[in-house]
């Protein structure tokens, strides 16, 4: 993948719809998301005309603060998870990334003032429409010994999500699949912040 990955979406969708663009603007992924599901239920494409599926992301629980995220390839076949900490990810955003029940990456959000922040001036009449170009939060992906592999973080914009993906370190390109699709899925959970 070349570096820096894009991700964009409209915030005013119904069924919340993802684009993952290179730094050639070549589309990598997009992402359609089920209305009014009530279990997550994502369908991750290679192709904005959705007619080359690559995974499905299935949630294991209805609408759960610790739910765990299963990725499936179109055969079926799982080849990861993403799992939500719960009650750590109050104050700022916390996922483990899974494969075959174990923990390989580690997602957190950098500050969480900034959620704190943004939730504020959210309940802020004509204020709250600032809150995007003001409050941006960053995640860094990590592998479990600690090692920075990935950065994302919200770009200023409006009516607009926007969200740059930098790498840190070399990543395997079967790691690094598992991490972008985890990506798109955090960022599906947590887009309703800043």
């Amino acid at each position: 993948m070349n570096y820096p990955l894009t991700l964009s979406f409209k915030v005013m969708a119904v069924a919340p719809q993802f684009t993952v663009t290179d730094a050639t603007g070549q589309v990598l992924f997009y992402v359609k998301q089920k209305a009014f599901k009530l279990k997550e239920a994502v369908t991750v494409f290679a192709d904005v005309e959705q007619t080359r599926p690559v995974a499905h992301i299935l949630a294991d629980r209805v609408l759960d603060i610790s739910a765990t995220y299963r990725f499936q390839g179109t055969d079926g076949r799982p080849f990861g998870a993403l799992k939500r900490m719960g009650l750590r990810s109050f104050w700022k955003a916390h996922y483990e990334v899974l494969r075959d029940g174990a923990p390989i990456f580690t997602i957190r959000e950098e500050n969480g003032w900034i959620k704190m922040l943004d939730g504020m001036l959210l309940q802020i009449p004509i204020l709250n429409l600032l809150s995007g170009y003001v409050f941006n939060p960053a995640y860094r992906i990590t592998r479990a010994d600690g090692q920075p592999l990935l950065r994302v973080q919200k770009q200023p914009a409006f009516l607009e999500g926007r969200f740059r993906i930098e790498r840190l370190a070399p990543v395997e390109p079967a790691d690094e699949a598992l991490a972008v699709l985890s990506i798109l899925m955090m960022v599906l959970l947590e887009r309703r912040r800043g």
